[in-house]
């Protein structure tokens, strides 16, 4: 009997408490069950709720005697001053709800045309898949990695290039070239996503079809050193050499040098050509970041650049061009530096700087929202994802053991691959979905199509 009326007890303390919280936080409709009212102090009247809660105070707790004209005096004075209020504060309610001017299924089809409030991206804080890389080259000068527009990722690992195919998971060799030329110092894929440019460290660059197999060309005579980036721009191959050469190759063409870009006086390590084809920007390990423009290239002598910028104090790899922003470009320094730039192509001035605390080897920008991933080198060797322009950090991404020195995205911009010194492999949806293509809208039928018309 004890348990039962404790139980009982229990039970109905539990009713009684659970009800009125659930009132508090649970509201039956959007037009009624407000949380909360606000004063609105432009309502009240101050001096009036003062003398009710001093002088009229005193009236209610020492009543005097009054005679009947003394009362009926008072209260047509009350009427005449507007002082029969029953309420001190004034509160303000919502406006009534206006009526409804369309036909329900009009303005029911005007309310799904809005737009609904993006719902909040997790981003995964482990990579989806670990692949091993061994004798990976552990060289930040170098570009070893491209992620193709058929969506094949390509990786050279000490002398011999890997496809790795994003659509089945099947890996091939494209190539092992011999010791006297390797190891590869280079990997670019030609905008089809068929062809590949693969630069090595005797100075040479070979053009490879991975459709058959086969091997194209080879590139000689432009450099003295070994080739360690590589940039596309349509039939162009820009090729970065450690004699701080930068040569803009036509490979359709058997004389293939048509241009010559000399501004650097150490190893080039960073290439990449602006979205419009018109601009080339190159960072290098003199601590130099040069913009150069196309419409102004000869092939008769070097040409001059567009800009030379000095910022960073370290050598200038990573270089990402804004998808949404055609002259803004982002640049990453080595060690001594450790900042991530914002740079106005056209005026060649800098935006933004950010210290990231580490080694910046490489950037890459969403191509669907306004975000930047950059990767790092000691202490954490993580990859960061920054938001665009706040420049806060949204994320941190570890797994890897030891500096980050390649980056690239798959061709719908939602997956990253990331290529450490310990010599692993790793993909990060860090990316998201995009948002899928929304469709036609359906033929919206007039407001008043249900009426017979005029006749």
């Amino acid at each position: 009997m004890d348990a039962g009326s404790v139980n009982s007890s229990t039970n109905m303390k539990a009713q009684s408490r659970y009800p009125l919280q659930d009132q508090f936080l649970q509201r039956k409709s959007s037009k009624e069950n407000l949380d909360r009212f606000i004063p609105n102090r432009s309502a009240m009247d101050l001096d009036y709720a003062h003398y009710m809660l001093t002088e009229g105070a005193k009236g209610k707790e020492n009543p005097t005697s009054r005679s009947p004209s003394n009362q009926t005096y008072r209260k047509l004075l009350a009427d005449t001053l507007n002082m029969n209020r029953t309420r001190i504060l004034a509160f303000k309610n919502k406006p009534p709800t206006p009526a409804e001017l369309h036909p329900h299924e009009y303005s029911s089809s005007l309310h799904q045309d809005k737009l609904t409030p993006k719902c909040r991206r997790t981003i995964p804080q482990t990579s989806e898949r670990t692949l091993d890389a061994p004798d990976l080259v552990d060289d930040y000068y170098l570009n070893l990695m491209d992620w193709g527009s058929c969506n094949v990722l390509a990786i050279a690992l000490g002398s011999t290039v890997y496809l790795w195919d994003a659509s089945n998971g099947s890996t091939s060799e494209l190539v092992t070239v011999d010791d006297e030329d390797g190891p590869v110092t280079s990997v670019s894929w030609a905008p089809d996503g068929r062809h590949i440019a693969v630069g090595l460290n005797n100075s040479e660059v070979q053009l490879w079809d991975t459709g058959s197999n086969r091997q194209l060309r080879t590139l000689r005579g432009g450099h003295r050193q070994r080739v360690g980036s590589l940039a596309w721009n349509n039939n162009i191959l820009t090729t970065g050499g450690m004699d701080g050469r930068i040569i803009n190759n036509d490979v359709r063409i058997r004389e293939h040098i048509v241009e010559t870009y000399r501004g650097h006086e150490q190893e080039v390590c960073g290439l990449k050509w602006s979205s419009s084809g018109q601009q080339l920007a190159s960072g290098g390990n003199d601590n130099l970041l040069y913009l150069w423009d196309r419409s102004v290239a000869s092939s008769n002598s070097a040409t001059q650049w567009l800009h030379r910028l000095e910022d960073h104090t370290s050598a200038v790899k990573a270089l990402a061009w804004c998808p949404f922003q055609g002259n803004l470009l982002a640049s990453g320094g080595g060690g001594g530096d450790r900042c991530i730039k914002f740079w106005n192509t056209h005026t060649g001035s800098c935006l933004n700087s950010v210290d990231t605390g580490s080694q910046v080897c490489s950037l890459l920008w969403n191509k669907n929202e306004r975000e930047l991933l950059s990767s790092h080198g000691f202490t954490q060797n993580q990859l960061t994802l920054w938001k665009y322009p706040s420049m806060v950090k949204m994320a941190e991404l570890t797994g890897h053991t030891s500096r980050v020195l390649y980056m690239a995205q798959s061709p719908d911009g939602c997956t990253v691959a990331s290529a450490a010194a310990d010599e692993t492999l790793r993909f990060w949806n860090v990316f998201g979905v995009p948002e899928v293509a929304k469709a036609a809208p359906k033929a919206r039928s007039e407001p008043f199509a249900h009426l017979n018309g005029i006749r």
